[in-house]
């Protein structure tokens, strides 16, 4: 797949990590514990991004 930018923001115990696709700004995030690894957070939202794009 193409470029992927990913951003991780904690929101008290859980992590928020959404990716983002530059070239049509579609957004997908999913939320998980503080505690996971950041690497773990940014393969899921990178599967909820590519869920989102095929959807449409």
């Amino acid at each position: 797949m193409k470029e992927i930018y990913v951003e991780f923001i904690i929101l008290g115990n859980s992590t928020k990590g959404t990716a983002i696709d530059p070239a049509t700004g579609v957004e997908a995030s999913v939320i998980g514990p503080a505690n996971a690894p950041q690497s773990a957070m940014a393969q899921a939202a990178r599967r909820e991004l590519v869920y989102v794009l095929r959807k449409k």
